[in-house]
Protein backbone atom coordinates (compact mmCIF):
# COMPACT_ATOMS: atom_id res chain seq x y z
CA UNK A 1 0.00 0.00 0.00
CA UNK A 2 1.56 3.35 -1.13
CA UNK A 3 2.02 5.81 1.77
CA UNK A 4 0.23 8.69 1.87
CA UNK A 5 2.64 11.69 2.03
CA UNK A 6 2.48 13.46 5.39
CA UNK A 7 1.29 16.99 5.24
CA UNK A 8 3.90 20.04 5.21
CA UNK A 9 3.57 21.98 9.00
CA UNK A 10 2.24 25.10 6.47
CA UNK A 11 -0.97 22.91 5.31
CA UNK A 12 -1.86 22.03 8.66
CA UNK A 13 -1.93 25.92 9.83
CA UNK A 14 -5.52 27.45 9.77
CA UNK A 15 -6.15 31.02 8.40
CA UNK A 16 -6.49 31.89 12.17
CA UNK A 17 -3.04 30.68 12.97
CA UNK A 18 -1.43 32.55 10.00
CA UNK A 19 -3.47 36.09 11.36
CA UNK A 20 -2.00 35.50 14.46
CA UNK A 21 1.56 35.11 12.95
CA UNK A 22 1.45 38.01 10.84
CA UNK A 23 -0.11 40.26 13.33
CA UNK A 24 2.64 39.58 15.98
CA UNK A 25 5.10 39.60 13.59
CA UNK A 26 4.10 43.17 12.35
CA UNK A 27 3.71 44.51 15.97
CA UNK A 28 7.27 43.40 16.70
CA UNK A 29 8.63 45.42 13.01
CA UNK A 30 6.71 48.28 14.47
CA UNK A 31 8.09 48.55 17.62
CA UNK A 32 11.74 48.23 16.00
CA UNK A 33 10.22 50.72 13.63
CA UNK A 34 8.98 53.22 15.99
CA UNK A 35 12.38 52.73 18.12
CA UNK A 36 14.38 53.32 15.08
CA UNK A 37 12.55 56.44 14.46
CA UNK A 38 12.69 57.76 18.26
CA UNK A 39 16.96 57.26 17.64
CA UNK A 40 16.96 59.16 14.31
CA UNK A 41 15.26 61.70 15.53
CA UNK A 42 17.19 62.49 18.56
CA UNK A 43 20.15 62.48 16.26
CA UNK A 44 18.73 64.36 13.68
CA UNK A 45 18.28 67.45 16.78
CA UNK A 46 21.12 66.71 18.63
CA UNK A 47 23.45 67.14 15.54
CA UNK A 48 23.59 70.79 16.18
CA UNK A 49 24.39 70.72 19.91
CA UNK A 50 27.07 67.81 19.31
CA UNK A 51 29.16 70.32 16.02
CA UNK A 52 28.04 73.92 18.45
CA UNK A 53 31.34 75.67 19.85
CA UNK A 54 31.84 75.47 23.53
CA UNK A 55 30.86 78.95 24.40
CA UNK A 56 27.42 78.33 22.18
CA UNK A 57 26.33 75.48 24.98
CA UNK A 58 24.04 76.64 27.83
CA UNK A 59 27.08 77.18 30.67
CA UNK A 60 29.67 77.86 27.89
CA UNK A 61 32.19 75.44 28.29
CA UNK A 62 30.78 72.66 26.39
CA UNK A 63 28.37 69.93 25.79
CA UNK A 64 30.29 67.53 27.98
CA UNK A 65 30.51 69.23 30.80
CA UNK A 66 26.58 70.20 30.33
CA UNK A 67 25.57 66.76 30.24
CA UNK A 68 28.36 65.03 32.62
CA UNK A 69 26.55 66.52 36.13
CA UNK A 70 23.41 65.67 34.80
CA UNK A 71 24.18 61.80 33.26
CA UNK A 72 25.99 61.70 37.67
CA UNK A 73 22.53 62.67 39.18
CA UNK A 74 21.01 60.07 37.07
CA UNK A 75 23.40 57.49 37.98
CA UNK A 76 23.27 58.44 41.46
CA UNK A 77 19.05 58.61 42.64
CA UNK A 78 18.66 55.48 40.12
CA UNK A 79 21.37 53.55 42.21
CA UNK A 80 20.01 54.95 45.71
CA UNK A 81 16.54 53.89 44.06
CA UNK A 82 18.38 49.79 43.42
CA UNK A 83 19.63 49.40 46.03
CA UNK A 84 16.95 50.12 48.69
CA UNK A 85 14.49 48.98 46.65
CA UNK A 86 15.53 45.56 46.02
CA UNK A 87 15.79 43.79 49.90
CA UNK A 88 12.64 45.03 50.21
CA UNK A 89 10.90 43.67 47.30
CA UNK A 90 12.71 39.98 47.23
CA UNK A 91 11.84 39.91 51.06
CA UNK A 92 8.14 41.10 50.05
CA UNK A 93 8.06 38.56 47.60
CA UNK A 94 9.70 35.74 49.44
CA UNK A 95 6.96 36.68 52.32
CA UNK A 96 3.93 36.76 50.65
CA UNK A 97 4.93 33.76 48.33
CA UNK A 98 5.96 30.90 51.00
CA UNK A 99 5.06 32.92 54.75
CA UNK A 100 1.57 34.58 54.26
CA UNK A 101 -1.74 33.18 55.01
CA UNK A 102 -3.62 32.79 51.49
CA UNK A 103 -5.32 35.43 51.83
CA UNK A 104 -2.90 37.61 53.47
CA UNK A 105 -0.61 37.42 50.31
CA UNK A 106 -3.12 37.88 48.28
CA UNK A 107 -3.89 41.13 49.46
CA UNK A 108 -0.14 41.61 50.54
CA UNK A 109 0.47 41.28 46.92
CA UNK A 110 -2.85 43.29 45.58
CA UNK A 111 -1.52 46.70 47.34
CA UNK A 112 2.23 46.34 46.60
CA UNK A 113 0.84 46.14 42.70
CA UNK A 114 -1.76 49.32 43.02
CA UNK A 115 1.36 51.41 43.52
CA UNK A 116 2.52 51.15 40.35
CA UNK A 117 -0.31 52.47 39.43
CA UNK A 118 0.00 55.95 41.30
CA UNK A 119 0.90 58.45 39.46
CA UNK A 120 4.39 59.75 39.95
CA UNK A 121 3.37 63.42 40.15
CA UNK A 122 1.75 62.08 43.21
CA UNK A 123 4.67 60.66 44.54
CA UNK A 124 6.42 63.90 44.04
CA UNK A 125 4.55 65.79 46.03
CA UNK A 126 4.35 63.28 48.68
CA UNK A 127 8.13 62.85 49.32
CA UNK A 128 8.05 66.92 48.69
CA UNK A 129 5.19 67.37 51.42
CA UNK A 130 5.97 64.62 53.84
CA UNK A 131 9.30 62.35 53.65
CA UNK A 132 11.55 65.74 52.27
CA UNK A 133 10.89 67.34 55.79
CA UNK A 134 10.65 63.71 57.99
CA UNK A 135 14.49 63.14 56.90
CA UNK A 136 15.45 66.94 57.99
CA UNK A 137 16.34 65.16 61.34
CA UNK A 138 18.20 62.40 60.29
CA UNK A 139 20.49 64.94 57.69
CA UNK A 140 21.34 66.51 60.79
CA UNK A 141 22.01 63.80 62.77
CA UNK A 142 24.39 62.35 59.80
CA UNK A 143 26.11 65.51 59.75
CA UNK A 144 26.59 65.30 63.46
CA UNK A 145 27.82 61.59 63.42
CA UNK A 146 28.44 60.70 60.34
CA UNK A 147 30.35 63.64 58.73
CA UNK A 148 33.08 62.00 58.29
CA UNK A 149 31.91 60.21 55.35
CA UNK A 150 31.67 61.96 52.45
CA UNK A 151 28.01 61.19 51.81
CA UNK A 152 27.13 62.85 54.30
CA UNK A 153 29.70 65.89 54.62
CA UNK A 154 26.84 68.21 55.00
CA UNK A 155 25.81 70.82 55.53
CA UNK A 156 22.16 69.24 55.99
CA UNK A 157 19.81 70.28 53.68
CA UNK A 158 16.92 72.53 55.77
CA UNK A 159 14.48 71.18 53.57
CA UNK A 160 14.67 67.46 52.94
CA UNK A 161 15.06 68.38 49.05
CA UNK A 162 18.33 66.06 48.76
CA UNK A 163 19.55 62.94 46.25
CA UNK A 164 18.78 60.43 49.32
CA UNK A 165 15.48 62.03 49.06
CA UNK A 166 14.93 61.69 45.65
CA UNK A 167 16.56 58.66 45.15
CA UNK A 168 14.05 56.68 48.26
CA UNK A 169 10.98 58.23 46.53
CA UNK A 170 12.30 56.58 43.56
CA UNK A 171 12.65 53.21 45.33
CA UNK A 172 9.48 53.34 46.42
CA UNK A 173 7.77 54.07 42.90
CA UNK A 174 10.25 50.59 41.17
CA UNK A 175 9.37 48.05 44.23
CA UNK A 176 6.15 47.14 42.67
CA UNK A 177 8.07 46.01 39.71
CA UNK A 178 11.13 44.41 40.97
CA UNK A 179 8.50 42.74 43.79
CA UNK A 180 6.03 40.91 41.22
CA UNK A 181 8.96 40.21 39.49
CA UNK A 182 10.22 38.15 41.84
CA UNK A 183 7.17 36.88 43.57
CA UNK A 184 6.19 35.28 40.04
CA UNK A 185 9.40 33.57 40.10
CA UNK A 186 9.73 32.48 43.38
CA UNK A 187 6.20 30.64 42.81
CA UNK A 188 7.43 28.87 39.77
CA UNK A 189 10.71 27.06 41.80
CA UNK A 190 10.22 23.37 40.96
CA UNK A 191 8.10 22.00 43.85
CA UNK A 192 10.31 18.47 43.77
CA UNK A 193 13.01 20.88 44.57
CA UNK A 194 11.72 22.56 47.76
CA UNK A 195 9.86 19.08 48.46
CA UNK A 196 12.81 17.14 48.49
CA UNK A 197 14.46 20.16 50.70
CA UNK A 198 12.09 19.67 53.08
CA UNK A 199 11.81 16.09 53.72
CA UNK A 200 15.63 16.04 54.33
CA UNK A 201 15.28 18.12 57.25
CA UNK A 202 15.80 21.63 56.23
CA UNK A 203 13.35 24.29 57.50
CA UNK A 204 11.62 26.60 55.47
CA UNK A 205 14.49 29.37 55.30
CA UNK A 206 16.94 26.75 54.31
CA UNK A 207 14.56 25.54 51.32
CA UNK A 208 14.16 29.04 50.50
CA UNK A 209 17.97 29.54 50.49
CA UNK A 210 18.93 26.32 48.52
CA UNK A 211 15.93 25.76 46.46
CA UNK A 212 14.18 28.88 46.05
CA UNK A 213 16.73 31.67 45.67
CA UNK A 214 18.99 29.86 43.01
CA UNK A 215 15.77 29.23 40.86
CA UNK A 216 15.08 32.90 41.07
CA UNK A 217 18.28 34.97 40.91
CA UNK A 218 18.57 35.48 37.67
CA UNK A 219 14.94 36.82 37.16
CA UNK A 220 15.61 38.92 40.37
CA UNK A 221 18.18 40.65 38.69
CA UNK A 222 16.53 40.82 35.67
CA UNK A 223 13.66 42.40 37.13
CA UNK A 224 15.75 44.87 39.20
CA UNK A 225 17.46 45.83 36.13
CA UNK A 226 13.56 46.51 34.61
CA UNK A 227 13.06 48.90 37.71
CA UNK A 228 16.68 50.30 36.95
CA UNK A 229 15.15 51.53 33.89
CA UNK A 230 12.01 52.79 35.26
CA UNK A 231 13.86 54.67 37.82
CA UNK A 232 16.88 56.30 35.34
CA UNK A 233 13.72 57.37 33.05
CA UNK A 234 11.55 58.97 36.17
CA UNK A 235 10.89 63.34 35.38
CA UNK A 236 8.44 64.30 37.41
CA UNK A 237 8.87 63.14 41.10
CA UNK A 238 12.61 64.15 40.70
CA UNK A 239 11.97 67.40 39.24
CA UNK A 240 9.63 68.27 42.39
CA UNK A 241 11.71 66.80 45.09
CA UNK A 242 14.77 67.24 44.10
CA UNK A 243 16.27 70.75 44.60
CA UNK A 244 19.09 70.55 41.38
CA UNK A 245 22.32 73.20 41.23
CA UNK A 246 24.34 71.59 38.97
CA UNK A 247 27.88 69.93 40.23
CA UNK A 248 29.17 66.81 40.85
CA UNK A 249 29.22 65.67 44.36
CA UNK A 250 28.86 62.74 46.07
CA UNK A 251 26.97 64.39 49.05
CA UNK A 252 23.64 62.88 49.80
CA UNK A 253 22.49 65.19 52.14
CA UNK A 254 22.65 68.79 51.30
CA UNK A 255 21.13 71.26 49.06
CA UNK A 256 23.76 71.08 46.31
CA UNK A 257 22.89 67.95 44.22
CA UNK A 258 23.35 67.36 41.01
CA UNK A 259 20.02 66.81 38.54
CA UNK A 260 18.85 64.16 36.47
CA UNK A 261 18.36 64.21 32.64
CA UNK A 262 14.38 63.53 32.93
CA UNK A 263 14.05 66.51 35.87
CA UNK A 264 16.64 68.99 33.75
CA UNK A 265 14.89 68.53 30.45
CA UNK A 266 11.30 68.49 31.88
CA UNK A 267 12.73 72.19 34.26
CA UNK A 268 14.17 73.59 31.38
CA UNK A 269 12.75 72.80 27.71
CA UNK A 270 10.00 74.93 28.11
CA UNK A 271 12.25 78.26 28.31
CA UNK A 272 14.68 76.87 25.67
CA UNK A 273 15.16 78.33 22.50
CA UNK A 274 18.04 77.54 19.67
CA UNK A 275 20.77 75.85 20.91
CA UNK A 276 19.01 75.11 24.00
CA UNK A 277 16.76 73.18 22.65
CA UNK A 278 19.13 70.79 21.02
CA UNK A 279 21.41 70.81 24.26
CA UNK A 280 18.26 69.18 25.89
CA UNK A 281 17.72 66.50 23.27
CA UNK A 282 20.89 65.59 22.82
CA UNK A 283 21.12 65.10 27.25
CA UNK A 284 17.88 63.14 26.18
CA UNK A 285 19.88 61.10 23.73
CA UNK A 286 22.46 60.03 26.26
CA UNK A 287 19.37 59.13 28.59
CA UNK A 288 18.01 56.94 25.29
CA UNK A 289 21.34 54.92 25.08
CA UNK A 290 21.52 54.45 29.13
CA UNK A 291 17.96 53.25 29.50
CA UNK A 292 18.25 50.84 25.77
CA UNK A 293 21.45 49.46 27.17
CA UNK A 294 20.05 48.77 31.02
CA UNK A 295 17.01 47.43 29.39
CA UNK A 296 19.24 44.95 26.84
CA UNK A 297 20.98 43.80 29.74
CA UNK A 298 17.89 42.87 31.56
CA UNK A 299 17.07 40.65 28.97
CA UNK A 300 20.43 39.15 28.53
CA UNK A 301 20.20 38.36 32.28
CA UNK A 302 16.96 36.57 32.18
CA UNK A 303 17.39 34.62 28.69
CA UNK A 304 20.39 33.19 30.51
CA UNK A 305 18.90 31.88 33.39
CA UNK A 306 19.24 28.12 32.80
CA UNK A 307 15.69 26.27 33.97
CA UNK A 308 16.52 23.56 37.09
CA UNK A 309 15.54 20.04 36.18
CA UNK A 310 12.80 17.92 37.30
CA UNK A 311 8.66 18.39 37.40
CA UNK A 312 7.02 21.13 38.72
Amino acid sequence: MKAQPRPTHEARRRPGDRVFAASATGSGILILVVLAGVAVFLINEAIPALTAPAGDIPGGEGLGHYVAPLVFGTLVAAVIALVVATPLAVAIALYTTYYAPRRLAAGTGYVIDLLAAIPSVVYGFWGLAALAPALVPFYAWAERNLGFIPLFAGPASATGRTMLTAGLVLAIMILPIIAAISREVFSQAPALHREAALALGATRWEMIRMAVLPHGRSGVIGGAMLGLGRALGETLAVAIVLSGSGGITVNLISSSNPSTIAANIALQFPEATGIGINTLIASGLVLFVITLAVNMLARWVVERRADFSGAN
